[in-house]
């Protein structure tokens, strides 16, 4: 395996395209769609778009994009964490999708921290942000234990809006100094 990036107990590595069941899988069950379509993603659709675009981010990015998570005791993979470019050239976005067998287990919080590591302390960046749905109480959890702090609270427009979006969608952030600071503590 070509490792991208290991923590204490997980292993992440770029998805190939040998993968389409293993992303089919994780977007079919409801639950982890909960707060993101609210409904299963088609194989096709992750075969011809999914995939396409996660590849195409390695291509254009070369330390950046959406990484294959696995459990180091067993290698299981247990989801997918992301370090994705934004319009700004020295700040990313972080974000992972878990499957549901990994809830609860603190691997959340354990990846993101890796990646807002990794995106201060060998990338250079100068912020780490992350989104989500207001309502989504759990990852909000994770962003807050991850050192990200709360930004805003701002609405998206959707043409098929889940429940919850009214409450709108809010962002975490962390900048260098204060990331800088968190280490020296």
């Amino acid at each position: 395996m070509d490792v991208y990036l290991e923590t204490e107990r997980l292993m992440m590595r770029r998805f190939t395209v040998d993968d389409v069941d293993l992303l089919t899988g994780l977007d079919s069950d409801l639950e982890v769609m909960r707060f993101l379509t609210g409904k299963a993603t088609p194989r096709d659709e992750i075969a011809n778009v999914v995939l396409p675009e996660i590849l195409a981010v390695y291509a254009e990015h070369r330390e950046l994009g959406t990484f294959a998570a696995y459990q180091k005791s067993d290698g299981v993979f247990i989801g997918w964490f992301g370090m994705q470019p934004t319009k700004e050239p020295a700040m990313v976005g972080v974000g992972y999708r878990l499957n549901r067998t990994a809830w609860g287990k603190g691997y959340a919080t354990e990846g993101t921290k890796a990646l807002i590591d990794k995106a201060f302390g060998e990338l250079g960046m100068d912020r780490v942000v992350a989104d989500t749905m207001a309502v989504n109480h759990r990852s909000r959890a994770v962003m807050r234990r991850s050192g990200l702090r709360f930004v805003r609270v701002y609405h998206e427009v959707f043409d098929d809006p889940l429940p919850g979006t009214e409450f709108g969608e809010v962002q975490y952030a962390v900048d260098r100094p204060t990331w800088e600071a968190g280490r020296c503590a």
